[in-house]
């Protein structure tokens, strides 16, 4: 009994050094992680909890000043909320939740679901509402049939002068997302 309680233990020990060394890994290395991320029905946002854990980024929800409802995000009915703000490419549905100051960070992990093979209009708004210029900034998605390349190629057209990287739709595993981030920001 006492050998398996010592192996627990140095397990438990190990695993948190190692934990801690990452952590100072990523502080030495002098990158400021924010992961921002806009979520409905918490599928993206499962996805942004692991990228944060993963990397010690910070978390931030893009929060719209009115929540979706379900009927609002019904796509087969041409007049909800995301099907008027999607057909309309010059929507900028106002933000609530908190203040953000970008300054305080070097590089942006951005996620999204894939609504009409774009980002969300709430996600322009966010992009539009700060300024990223001197950042690096990372597309995540999450979509249930479409890719992530017309989002990023439309992010690259309007606001160019973001440092845009490739880009991952992250479906499914978070573990797998985790590892990707970790990746990417070395």
């Amino acid at each position: 009994m006492k050998q398996i309680i010592l192996i627990i233990m140095s397990l438990l020990t190990f695993s948190c050094s190692s934990r801690a060394q990452k952590q100072v890994m990523d502080t030495q290395s002098g990158k400021k992680i924010l992961v921002a991320y806009f979520s409905c029905t918490g599928t993206t946002e499962k996805v942004a909890v692991a990228i944060a854990k993963e990397t010690g980024g910070t978390l931030y929800r893009i929060t719209p000043a009115t929540d979706y409802t379900s009927a609002d995000l019904d796509w087969n009915d041409k007049s909800s909320r995301s099907s008027v703000e999607m057909a309309d490419e010059k929507s900028r549905p106002a933000l609530g939740g908190e203040v953000l100051n970008p300054k305080d960070y070097d590089v942006v992990f951005l996620g999204y679901p894939i609504w009409w093979d774009l980002c969300p209009r709430p996600v322009n708004t966010f992009l539009e509402k700060y300024d990223f210029s001197d950042k690096t900034v990372i597309p995540f998605a999450t979509s249930g049939s479409s890719s992530i390349d017309n989002s990023v190629q439309q992010f690259r057209k309007l606001y160019p002068e973001i440092e845009w990287e490739k880009g991952r739709l992250c479906n499914g595993n978070t573990k797998q997302a985790g590892d990707w981030a970790n990746q990417v920001i070395e």
